[in-house]
């Protein structure tokens, strides 16, 4: 495995504990909203993730370790939000679900071998290997992490500064 194969996976393997920073002072009814007037809700992006997560880029894993050359699906978020299933929304819900599911790719990933990173998919007529998805895997998280600290207007940053400074 490379360096940005590695630092990929520590990227992922962050995104559990950003996302409980980001919320974990967000009162329940505030992650109905987003401050910025657009886009999804904050508890709609910690749903995103968590059903990314199982449905789409674990999958996504298994299938290029398993097929060889599989063409894999994604889902659009325009499809998935309106039919997503609403149950395990509370916010305690959606992070533990979401680090559970997290914890299971990356024992995956800490297990590839150096030849597994080479092997590939596509999507859309555009094929890739696992350590190109694995580094598309990671920044899609950190979009959704900027999403997510846009709709409630504090980064991570900022909650670990404040958290920091003297009461």
């Amino acid at each position: 495995m490379d360096i940005d194969a590695r630092a990929s996976i520590e990227r992922l393997a962050a995104t559990a504990s950003t996302l409980a920073h980001l919320v974990a002072e967000v009162q329940e009814a505030r992650l109905q909203w987003s401050e910025d007037g657009g886009g999804w809700s904050p508890r709609t992006i910690l749903a995103h993730l968590r059903d990314d997560e199982y449905l789409c880029m674990r999958l996504a894993l298994e299938r290029m370790l398993a097929e060889e050359r599989p063409q894999l699906h994604f889902l659009d978020g325009a499809d998935w939000e309106p039919t997503r299933n609403h149950t395990r929304e509370r916010k305690d819900l959606l992070l533990a679900d979401f680090a559970l599911q997290r914890q299971a790719s990356l024992a995956i990933l800490r297990s590839l071998r150096d030849e597994d990173w080479a092997r590939s998919g596509s999507s859309g007529g555009r094929e890739f290997t696992i350590a190109q998805f694995v580094e598309r895997w990671a920044s899609h998280d950190g979009e959704h992490i900027a999403q997510l600290e846009s709709a409630l207007g504090e980064t991570y940053a900022e909650v670990l500064a404040r958290r920091a400074r003297p009461q």
